[in-house]
């Protein structure tokens, strides 16, 4: 059965922005659910007059992200912070606000919902990033058991922020970190296939209830991604190990910063891999093959050899 409207929340950001490029191409209306809609105002062009629609919502007020899911058949939480904010907490967004998102969804009708959460969540995580992750996936699967979960590896193409952010830090340093002298393992997975496999499962009612853990087709070292951005950009830099002791300490500096590049609680995920496991299905089997990190990255890690850097307005 198709569905004829689609709340997104969280639309406007990095993986939004394919998400709502792939569901525009279906022909159904979405509604993209955000802070600031202006910010989503820039995906209005990816589909027809009126069938995207930027709404504003407040994930941490109950009567707000009820009225954005009003009538929608399905619901797509994509919320999620690298560090926390004031009000926006670990706690408020990853779990708190997850909560209530699926049970609005099951209160106002919704068949379907995705919940975008991450690869190595655990109750048990010295991260409170991974333990909230992990809190708000157990409240989504209680208040919508049809749910599907996403774990996605890192997640890149053009406009992430991880290889973007890396480039940018080339430019302006001789010397690039590996933490824990870069031997954590990733798995980089392309935006445009994460969004393919959400829009499958979104179309399908019998790919739900599922978790699906999303990686690339290779399997690397933090060191082997550093040299990947160096080789992509053409750039030259010192690649120095750092401990994870000397990294969490001049991280607790770093994070007072407005938009740190590192916290303590980022080292304390760079203490685990980052890597499918194989006990959940994945991108094979939604029948999608997964696109190397070397395909995709000269298309905008080459913007750093000119300069620039590649826009997040760019198509994926």
């Amino acid at each position: 059965m198709a569905i004829d409207l689609i709340t997104v929340f969280g639309g406007s950001g990095f993986i939004g922005r394919a998400l709502v490029q792939r569901l525009a191409e279906t022909g159904a209306c979405i509604r993209v659910a955000v802070r600031d809609p202006e910010q989503a105002m820039p995906l209005k062009p990816l589909g027809d007059v009126g069938q995207i629609v930027p709404i504003q919502a407040n994930v941490r007020n109950d009567a707000s992200v009820r009225a954005a899911v009003a009538g929608a058949g399905a619901v797509v939480n994509l919320v999620g912070i690298l560090y926390p904010s004031g009000a926006q907490t670990f706690e408020a967004v990853h779990r708190q606000a997850a909560e209530r998102i699926a049970k609005a969804a099951a209160a106002e009708g919704a068949s379907r919902f995705v919940h975008m959460s991450a690869l190595g969540v655990a109750k048990e995580s010295p991260s409170v990033y991974a333990r909230t992750k992990a809190a708000g996936e157990e409240a989504v699967r209680a208040a919508f058991p049809a749910a599907a979960i996403i774990r996605p590896s890192v997640v890149f193409g053009p406009g992430d922020g991880f290889f973007n952010l890396f480039a940018s830090l080339a430019r302006f340093t001789p010397v690039l970190p590996l933490v824990g002298g870069g031997a954590t393992r990733f798995q980089p997975v392309y935006v445009g296939d994460v969004a393919d496999a959400m829009a499958k499962i979104l179309a399908d009612p019998t790919l739900g209830g599922k978790t699906y853990e999303l990686g690339g087709p290779h399997i690397y070292t933090f060191k082997e991604l550093m040299q990947l951005v160096l080789r992509e950009t053409g750039m030259r830099r010192l690649l120095v190990p750092v401990p994870f002791g000397v990294a969490s300490f001049e991280a607790a500096f770093l994070e007072m910063l407005p938009k740190p590049p590192l916290t303590r609680d980022q080292v304390a995920l760079l203490r685990s891999d980052n890597v499918v496991g194989g006990q959940h299905p994945g991108l094979a089997d939604l029948g999608i093959t997964p696109t190397a990190a070397e395909v995709i990255l000269p298309f905008y890690m080459d913007m750093y050899r000119k300069g620039g850097r590649y826009t997040s307005a760019q198509p994926v």
